[in-house]
């Protein structure tokens, strides 16, 4: 370790204050606040990253994040706070933690891990913000669903057309048939034999006919 000592002249006579007996530069770290911090979002999460800037290789595998975000229209002081598991400098905010047309601010700030013995830090300054917004869920367009919506009737009113058409034609020419017989047998009927056998065949055609 190292001793910390101050030294100055007061009332003409020099002085000097041991400020820190046992100095440990290790357990006294404030790191520069991330920078380039970036967003990126979508209709199902926002994307977050940033960098760090002068830290040694050996402090960026251990340092932790925390991130903070709000409303932009709302004051820090009401702002969400999120202590990051990860030492990766990103993060990800899920679509349902977000208002749909609301903008958002969000900052980093880092430290060393609190898990970590060898080393200690305090909390760097707030990095800048960076402003981000939920993106709408695209919604399909009249057009297209008209057309799907007419493309899923065209097929069972054809078929009803179709078979409608079958059925008119199939009971027309049932009725010519009919007719047919009766025009046939009206100029026959002189005797009762004859008579008896139109009745029959009208009785028949009844029965097809149902």
């Amino acid at each position: 370790g190292y001793r910390v000592s101050l030294q100055g002249n007061f009332f003409g006579c020099n002085h000097t204050y041991t400020t820190f007996p046992e100095y440990n530069p290790r357990k006294h770290i404030k790191l520069d606040p991330p920078l380039n911090i970036q967003s990126n979002a979508t209709a199902s999460k926002c994307q977050i990253r940033w960098s760090v800037w002068n830290v040694p290789w050996y402090l960026a595998e251990i340092l932790q994040y925390e991130l903070q975000y709000k409303e932009h229209s709302m004051s820090w002081e009401v702002a969400l706070n999120k202590t990051l598991p990860s030492s990766l400098p990103q993060v990800e905010i899920e679509a349902t933690e977000l208002r749909s047309g609301t903008a958002y601010a969000a900052r980093v700030r880092c430290k060393v891990s609190e898990n970590e013995n060898s080393y200690h830090s305090q909390w760097s300054e707030w990095s800048q913000t960076t402003v981000f917004q939920k993106a709408d869920v695209p919604k399909v367009s009249e057009k297209i669903l008209n057309i799907k919506t007419m493309q899923y009737l065209f097929i069972p009113l054809s078929f009803g057309t179709l078979l409608y058409l079958f059925w008119n034609c199939k009971l027309s020419s049932r009725y010519c048939c009919f007719l047919t017989l009766g025009q046939k047998a009206s100029p026959a009927l002189t005797s009762p034999r004859q008579l008896l056998s139109f009745s029959h065949s009208i009785v028949c055609t009844m029965g097809i006919l149902r």
